[in-house]
């Protein structure tokens, strides 16, 4: 029986080695090398919440053999698919590589991935619906040339706070220090409490929040809060009724006022200079232009003195004395502009006298700080210039109508329903009948779309406008983007968020 054993295992042997030697050369068996061809880069950019997909082309030479796929981010295992899948749920950057192997070996390849901001720079459009539902709405910059810039769908608050229900009526919003606030004024359906939130200006990530249940006119309208928010100052918040109440941005708390005790049209701008900033209000009650400069004030308008409240000379000194505000706005400068300035800042306002209809109307460009002192000439730097006079009637301007000026046209442009009018603001023509008289640069949407807000780009060859349809329901609300100077509509965004509130510039 061993005989026949060993004869049968010598008969097959033959067999076995040939069957080898069919896979070798010279004795060797061959490798069957990997390559990662194609389908993959180095390096990928995608915006947060964006879904990469990566669909490698893989080859073996000399024999084909089962492969197995590692894909690794921060040198930890993400997936064993063949497929690349993933969401950018944080922002960074992160090393990532690609394995693939078999038997006899493996193949790398490392790329790098940055999930970024969708929110950089680009428009931010606040709005609101007729039962009070807030949102935000957000469209990026166009990154390269041949990108058409659109908003991005859906709320971007809700899309990056899905835990958290955004406060009813959305009243203002800021970019200030790193944040995005916001100030809801509450109610609507829920009749929730009015809020104030801190968003991250980067990934829109609420990062505080705090209600103001201890005040029951506490309606805000109006965020006087600069770019660049200092520790331990605060800064006032225009509410419905007039009232203003001191908000402090690091304690995250709202109070009664300490200076600014009076009532206040529903109109606030902010300025900012060169490390310093300017907040101007309408004191009803004591008729004048009410500044905060650098936290001190208020101070009011005066040719020779930094005028105060208490002052002797109040009643005579007050630049505005016994008028009433038409309308103020920030003149929006260029870089260029804004040093030819002196670095100050303009503002165009329009007053008339007191209790007087249609009576001793001027409009005059402001030039603050208020503050500050020429020291050449002996005097502050408030000054103004192009000064008109005249007699104001039926005025189509009010203190709330939707206006932006700018310093390369000379122009103010001001809503009346759905009609942008253009008024040329430097002219020397005396009298307001060219203001009455403002022709349309442009006409938004149906007969019956409000315009709501606008914004200018900083070289101020484009206006962006805002405005809604209100027997619309739903999403109404729109922006369209024209030429300043001749009106010319370059894009239209129609019906992605409710009645604007505010439209504005985020930059980075």
């Amino acid at each position: 029986m061993k005989i026949l054993k060993w004869l049968f295992v010598l008969a097959v042997l033959p067999l076995c080695v040939a069957c080898f030697e069919d896979e070798t050369t010279n004795g060797t068996r061959p490798l069957s090398t990997i390559t990662i061809e194609q389908g993959i880069d180095s390096v990928y950019n995608i915006y947060k919440f964006d879904e990469l997909v990566i669909e490698p082309v893989v080859s073996q030479a000399n024999k084909q053999k089962p492969l197995s796929y590692t894909w690794e981010i921060d040198l930890e295992a993400y997936s064993h698919d063949e497929v690349f899948r993933y969401v950018g749920k944080e922002l960074g950057k992160f090393n990532c590589r690609l394995i693939v192997e078999n038997e006899d070996g493996k193949s790398f390849f490392p790329f790098t991935l940055y999930v970024n901001s969708a929110y950089e720079y680009g428009i931010t459009v606040l709005s609101c619906d007729n039962e009070g539902k807030s949102m935000l709405s957000f469209m990026q910059d166009a990154m390269q040339e041949g990108d058409v810039p659109s908003f991005a769908a859906g709320d971007c608050f809700t899309l990056n706070n899905p835990d958290i229900q955004f406060a009813a009526g959305a009243a203002d919003i800021v970019q200030s220090s790193g944040s995005l606030i916001i100030a809801c004024q509450g109610g609507g359906e829920r009749s929730d409490l009015p809020t104030i939130y801190y968003l991250n200006e980067k990934t829109m990530e609420v990062e505080n929040m705090f209600t103001v249940p201890e005040y029951d006119d506490f309606k805000p309208t109006k965020l006087g809060i600069p770019q660049v928010a200092s520790s331990g100052t605060t800064y006032p918040i225009l509410c419905e009724n007039g009232k203003v109440y001191d908000f402090s941005t690091t304690e995250l708390a709202v109070a009664k006022p300490r200076r600014l005790k009076y009532t206040y049209e529903q109109n606030c701008i902010v300025a900012h200079g060169t490390g310093s900033y300017d907040i101007l209000l309408w004191d009803n009650e004591n008729k004048g232009m009410s500044l905060i400069y650098n936290g001190y004030g208020p101070y009011y308008c005066s040719d020779t003195i930094h005028l105060m409240l208490d002052h002797p000379s109040f009643a005579s000194k007050n630049h505005f004395a016994n008028r009433d505000l038409v309308t103020m706005v920030k003149v929006n400068m260029t870089t260029e502009q804004k040093s030819t300035a002196g670095g100050h800042n303009k503002f165009l306002a329009i007053t008339k006298l007191a209790g007087t209809p249609g009576v001793g109307a001027r409009s005059e460009v402001l030039y603050t700080d208020f503050w500050g002192y020429d020291f050449v000439n002996n005097q502050p730097t408030f000054y103004t210039a192009n000064t008109k006079t005249g007699t104001l009637m039926n005025s189509p301007l009010t203190t709330t109508t939707p206006c932006v000026a700018n310093e390369t046209y000379y122009t103010l442009l001001f809503a009346t329903g759905n009609r942008v009018r253009k008024w040329n603001y430097a002219s020397n023509t005396t009298g307001f009948n060219d203001l009455l008289n403002a022709p349309n640069l442009l006409v938004v949407g149906s007969p019956e779309a409000v315009i709501t807000s606008f914004e200018i780009s900083d070289d101020h060859k484009k206006t962006y406008v805002a405005f809604y349809e209100p027997s619309k329901p739903g999403l109404n609300g729109s922006v369209w983007v024209f030429n300043t100077d001749t009106g010319e509509v370059l894009e239209k965004h129609e019906n992605f968020c409710y009645r604007p509130v505010k439209i504005f510039y985020k930059k980075r």
